[in-house]
This record gives structure tokens, sequence and C-alpha cells, in this order.
């Protein structure tokens, strides 16, 4: 007897087809499984066997092969037990109907349960581009499979379903549509929460309407930390297809909501400083998503900057230019989108207090001196905004006035970003942080005095190629903020703001 059973496989983000051949014949009674399998499918021989007798079918005394192709591609995990049991199902004769429009995916517990996977969703939109009609996946991922449009989503508890819903018992009801609401899409935090600060928040609107990655240097208690964990309530909503691309990352990691299945927030990820270069960038054996591609589409907060390794923090480096990062082992090389914003903060020294006013700095030159030089120029160069953060006065914080909300900011964010997303219409660019060196000549045209300020600017600051680029992308983006088509003098002259702390600092 033979049959055949789709399943589908998983590698880092990337799914493939795989068909699950089943033959039984005349022999020694054993089961093999060929195909390239690692050892965890393999062991679905015993889970297989087990889940028959749980529903009360005899294990074939004959020889039994199953066979995973392509047989040169690698299977790991265990989402291929479903699509095992249904192929034995289908030779020994408990099911008879065409099963070609049909996928099945997820693991068999030893009593017939289906239990639940990580990386559903990318394996699901592949079954809907490859044409199958359903896909039968553990209950448990049902909803998150369900974001996925033209295609029948059947969630499964236990196997004995899958027997009554092809004998014509009790058939399967396709998972209903998960539909998110205005709700998830932002937190409840509020810019409204933050006292003073003007300087920082225009700084922190800016970096949302262009994406730009953003420093913030001040004293402890100055508000670093509470200014960062609100920039997503002023970035603009996430597309679908955002939503999808962030959702397959947080799936194949297992960090789904099961409430909520469909990312809709922008991530914002914080590590501490102790993370190690692999959790930061991905690694594995079989390469994970490290916290650089979870926050893909949203934010990167790093808090204590300068505590985090060296090592640690030159990965940054390359994934910041190119939005991807590669992870290469022996045996694979996997590639996993990272295009994020980098928000850090940090202290001026070690104490804390370095070169403010109202407060003595214990630290000597040096000590000052080598807490700063833990942040590489290379490093350094990649922030487009340097904003000092200074402590809250007594007026501002005592003050009754209600501060500008998320809301209204999010409103110029978004329509900057709607004249960005126009100008870059055809292309991948999808804000001014994005704009590569081969049309920023074009979009960013400069008057006759703002060329000249530039000119001076490059000289006597003494910039690099990267430095100079990223101040043209800021003042475009201070230039979209002003609806101006071209960058003026007074747009130079702010960005330039944002670029002095690197020289006051770091005396570069």
């Amino acid at each position: 007897m033979y049959a055949k059973v789709n399943s589908l496989g998983l590698w880092g983000l990337n799914a493939f087809p795989v068909d699950v051949e089943i033959e039984t014949s005349k022999g020694t009674p054993n089961m093999d499984i060929i195909g390239l399998a690692d050892t965890v499918v393999k062991e679905s021989r015993e889970r297989i066997r087990s889940a028959l007798r749980a529903n009360y079918i005899n294990f074939p005394l004959a020889k039994i092969i199953v066979n995973l192709a392509p047989a040169d591609t690698k299977k790991t995990g265990s989402m291929h037990d479903l699509a095992i049991f249904v192929g034995m199902l289908c030779v020994l004769g408990h099911i008879k109907q065409d099963l070609s429009k049909s996928a099945f995916v997820g693991e068999v517990s030893l009593n017939g349960d289906v239990r639940g996977i990580n990386g559903v969703l990318p394996m699901v939109l592949l079954a809907k581009r490859e044409g199958f009609a359903n896909v039968f996946v553990p209950a448990d991922n049902a909803y998150e499979a369900s974001v996925v449009d033209g295609i029948n989503v059947c969630g499964v508890k236990n196997v004995s379903e899958i027997i009554k819903h092809y004998t014509g018992e009790c058939e399967i009801t396709p998972q209903d549509k998960y539909i998110p609401t205005a709700e998830d899409i932002y937190d409840k935090l509020d810019f409204a929460d933050v006292k003073g600060q003007k300087m920082a928040k225009k700084a922190l609107e800016l970096a949302a309407a262009g994406g730009h990655n953003l420093l913030m240097i001040g004293a402890p208690g100055s508000g670093k930390s509470m200014l960062a964990k609100r920039i997503n309530t002023i970035l603009p909503a996430m597309t679908f297809d955002e939503s999808i691309e962030t959702t397959n990352i947080h799936s194949v990691c297992g960090t789904l909501d099961p409430q909520r299945p469909l990312v809709t927030k922008r991530p914002f990820r914080s590590p501490h400083h102790t993370i190690s270069a692999a959790g930061l960038a991905g690694g594995g054996t079989i390469p994970h998503p490290g916290e650089i591609s979870l926050a893909h589409n949203g934010v990167l907060f790093l808090d204590e900057l300068p505590e985090f390794s060296r090592v640690t923090l030159e990965i940054l480096r390359q994934p910041l230019e190119e939005k991807v990062v590669t992870i290469s082992r022996a045996n694979c090389t996997i590639t996993y989108p990272c295009s994020f914003m980098l928000i850090a903060a940090m202290n001026p020294c070690p104490c804390g207090y370095y070169g403010n006013p109202k407060h003595e700095c214990r630290c000597s030159p040096n000590q000052v001196s080598m807490y700063l030089s833990r942040i590489s120029g290379p490093l350094l160069d990649r922030f487009d905004i340097h904003v000092r953060i200074n402590p809250v006065d007594y007026e501002s914080i005592s003050s009754t006035a209600k501060e500008e909300s998320s809301a209204a900011i999010r409103e110029r964010v978004q329509k900057a970003r709607e004249i960005q997303l126009e100008r870059f219409k055809g292309t991948d660019i999808t804000c001014n942080a994005r704009i590569s060196d081969g049309i920023i000549s074009e979009v960013c045209v400069l008057t006759k005095d703002a060329s000249e300020m530039m000119k001076s600017v490059f000289d006597k600051m003494g910039l690099s190629a990267r430095g100079y680029n990223r101040i043209l992308k800021l003042a475009r983006t201070i230039a979209d903020m002003d609806v101006s088509e071209v960058i003026d003098k007074q747009h130079i002259a702010q960005a330039v703001q944002y670029r002095t702390l690197d020289r006051q600092f770091w005396g570069r």
C-alpha cells in the first residue's frame, strides 16, 4: 500500500513543502523514516504508534517506510507528526478521500492530542501560495493561522477529530478569521505624561517621522527611559504587510500572544545590557532570531548603552546598514530581517553627572574618557540624532498645564510619513532614514544658502561620508515636517544641532 500526504517544513523563516510518502510491504515489522530527518522527526515513530493504539487502531504488522521529500532538505522538529499519522490512516484504509488539496502540520502526543508548534504562520502562508484549499494545524495555533485569507484553517485538538472528519461522523469547522481591534495598535502610554523636555520630545518626533536612530545622553532620573518607552505611541500604524512580516518572526520564536496572534503594535524590544551577542543578533544550532529581528518594523531600545559589551554593540553596525542579519553555521546560512529604529540612552560618565551644572561630577577625566570610549566611533556615527536630556526643572514638573498628547504628535508624524511614501512610491524605501546613497542627491535638493551652509559644516566638523548623508536625511525629514519640497538653510541648521554631542563628549 502507498499513500502521499502534504506537510510543510520550516528552516529559519523559510517554509517549504514536504511530501510525506508512506509504503507498507511484506517483511520484518518495522517503521523507518528517511529523507534527511533529524532525531526529533525519527522519534515520531513511537508517537504515531501510541496515538494509533489510543484510538483503537492496530499498528500494521508490516515493513513501513516513511519518506519525507525532498530528500536533500533537512527536516527538523515534530511538525510532520500529524501528516505521518494521516498517511498511516490512508494506507490502513480509514481515509479514502483525495487529500491533494490539504496540508497537515502538528505534533502528535502519545494519547493522540495535537500539540501546538512554533512557526505556523509562515507555513500557512506557503500553503496558500502552493494552492492548498485546507490546512490542518493544532487547535492552539488555529487562531494564529487564521490571519491568512484565502485558505481554510482547521484546528485539531486530537487525532480522533481527523478520523471522525474523514469518516463523516463530525466535520471540523474552519477557524473564524482573526480581526484586530483599534485597542491592539497602541499602548496606553502617552507623551502627555512627560513634563517639560521640549527639546527631547521634538527630537523623538523627528526620529519617528523619518525612522532615524537616536541617542539620548543625560543624568540619572532625567527621563530618558520614560521618553523612549513612549516613542511607539507616535509611530505610524503598521501596514498589513508589516504586521505579517513581524508576526512571522514572532511565530518562529513562539512569542505570540494567543489572544492577539497578529502583531499590530510596532515591537518595542529592550534587552538587558548583559545580553550576549547571540541573544542580540540570533544564533543556536538551528539559528533562531535575536532581539534585533524581534524588533523588526519597530524599536530596539538599548538603555545604559556603555554597559553592553563591546563585541555585542559592534554586531549592530552591519544590520543597521543592511536591515538584515545573516547567521552562518557549518550546515546552513539563515538570513533574518531586522529593519528597526535604534534608540539608545546613556549617562555621560560613570556617576552620571558629567557636565551637569547642578551636580558635581565625582569622576576623574580618565574615568570619563574610559567610559565614553566604550562606544566606538563607527557605531556613534550611525545615530542620526544626538540629544542631551537635562533634568526637569521645578516649574515644569509642578506645572498643571496639559502637555501635548501622543495622538497630536502622531498626526504630524503621519503626515510626514505620507509625504515620504508618496515620494518613494514604487521602491522598497519606506522613510527618509532608508534613502539609498544612489538617490540621495535626487531627493535631498538643497537651496543655494543650504548648500553653502552644508559645505561649511562639512569642513568645520570633518564629517565622514556617512555623517554627511545622515545630516542630509535628517534635514529632509525636517523639511517634510515643514511641508517643504527643498531643503533650506534652517533645515540644515536644525539637523546639525542634533549632531554636536559627539563633538562635545567624544571630541569627534
